[in-house]
């Protein structure tokens, strides 16, 4: 079946499209397309809503590269089937390799080389990530031009923090970084990837904790919810 993807047109010799949470097989909270494993969903209905998003971008579901995501800076050379390394960002420059990073309100990048050898990276970026510097460990990794797009996270509407947070981020990133309260992961990642060479940046802001009806959000959830992503290889 087809699935309501949310794709990245114009990147050049890449299939990269952000999941919602619509067309799977999991209910309750996790309904429907949970992509995320370490939830107390039903591991098989995990694995069949990562078949169908697999498939609904022409990738070959046993290739699947992912990571142990640990909030960190880290970022690995995707390998065929290997799922278990921690880290927040895969990288690849083998064609038909798919990769997957999920989310429940932190950022989904994709990084995409647009000069020399074709290379795709995809990054889980949330607000410890980004303080580690997991945009600037991506673009460093596939190196030369490189465009990016945030996918769908928490927006500045609705992720407020306290105030050690926001003082760790008006320290690196200046008072551009809040709008009172609330954090704005949006600008953020933009403001860094801009920072780092990257000249086009494209972003989708859309919030997943406003939008219950097309994204799981840890924060609006309790923590009870299921996983979207982002997929990616080069073609």
């Amino acid at each position: 079946m087809s699935l309501p993807l949310l794709r990245w047109d114009g990147a050049g010799p890449y299939e990269v499209a952000f999941s919602t949470r619509q067309g799977g097989v999991s209910d309750g909270p996790y309904s429907s397309l949970n992509l995320g494993l370490l939830t107390d969903d039903v591991h098989a209905n995990v694995e069949e809503n990562r078949r169908r998003l697999c498939a609904s971008v022409g990738a070959d579901q046993a290739r699947l590269a992912m990571n142990r995501q640990v909030h960190a800076a880290t970022v690995n050379q995707a390998e065929s089937g290997q799922r278990g390394k921690d880290g927040d960002g895969l990288w690849t420059d083998e064609p038909a390799l798919p990769m997957l990073k999920v989310t429940a309100d932190c950022l989904p990048i994709a990084l995409a080389r647009r000069n020399g050898k074709p290379a795709l990276a995809l990054l889980h970026a949330g607000r410890l990530g980004l303080l580690e510097g997991i945009i600037e460990a991506g673009v460093a990794t596939l190196g030369g031009r490189v465009t990016a797009i945030v996918g769908p996270g928490i927006g500045p509407c609705c992720y407020e923090v306290g105030e050690d947070i926001a003082a760790a981020y008006r320290a690196r990133f200046g008072t551009g970084a809040l709008k009172d309260r609330n954090l704005d992961l949006w600008a953020v990642s933009e403001r860094v990837l801009r920072d780092a060479g990257v000249e086009r940046v494209d972003r989708l802001d859309l919030c997943t904790a406003c939008d219950p009806t097309r994204f799981f959000s840890h924060r609006r959830d309790g923590g009870v919810t299921g996983r979207q992503g982002v997929i990616g290889y080069v073609a």
